[in-house]
């Protein structure tokens, strides 16, 4: 069976995401550094973090609200309001960032879809990855957007399943 259908992630695939989170984490280092070491607040971030995907998902929100608890638990509940204030401040930004597409995605998605049906599946936040979409001005050479929690072989098969030409493609897709 031909391969009609090409799913593609968003987030560092098709513009700059993760560089936006390591500068954030820069910043909120920073701003606990008067009350414990780098690694300990990079530590202790990452373990809240973990922690609250399962009640947050991926994305902004969920970030910012896992900096706001990681400073409360790394300042034993009290952090300093300003603290506070440039955390929350940072979230904003992240989400208002403006998105900028990797070199040479505009005309590799132009030429892909000439000859293929493409299907965006990404997880995070429903608003801030329909705003980035939005945004890059790809929106319009995708058939399908699919903003999921999780990646998973299941997850590709209904993807597939709702905009492909069934699982056969999702298979061979999710497979490493």
């Amino acid at each position: 069976m031909p391969i009609t259908t090409i799913g593609l992630d968003a987030d560092d695939t098709l513009w700059h995401n993760e560089t936006i989170f390591r500068l954030t984490h820069d910043r909120f280092a920073d701003l606990l550094s008067e009350h414990h070491d780098r690694d300990r607040i990079e530590d202790r971030l990452a373990a809240t973090e973990q922690r609250n995907l399962r009640l947050y998902g991926y994305g902004v929100k969920g970030f910012t609200l896992s900096m706001i608890e990681t400073a409360m638990e790394l300042t034993d509940g009290e952090p300093p309001p300003r603290v506070i204030s440039e955390i929350l401040a940072a979230g904003r930004e992240m989400l208002s960032h403006p998105v900028e597409t990797l070199p040479g995605v505009a005309e590799t998605l132009n030429r892909l879809s000439e000859q293929y049906r493409l299907v965006l599946i990404t997880k995070g936040d429903l608003m801030d990855q329909e705003r980035k979409l939005a945004a890059s001005g790809l929106g319009e050479l995708f058939s399908g957007v699919e903003i999921v929690s999780e990646k998973t072989a299941e997850t590709y098969d209904r993807a597939f399943r709702r905009h492909g030409t069934g699982a056969q493609q999702a298979a061979w897709w999710a497979t490493p």
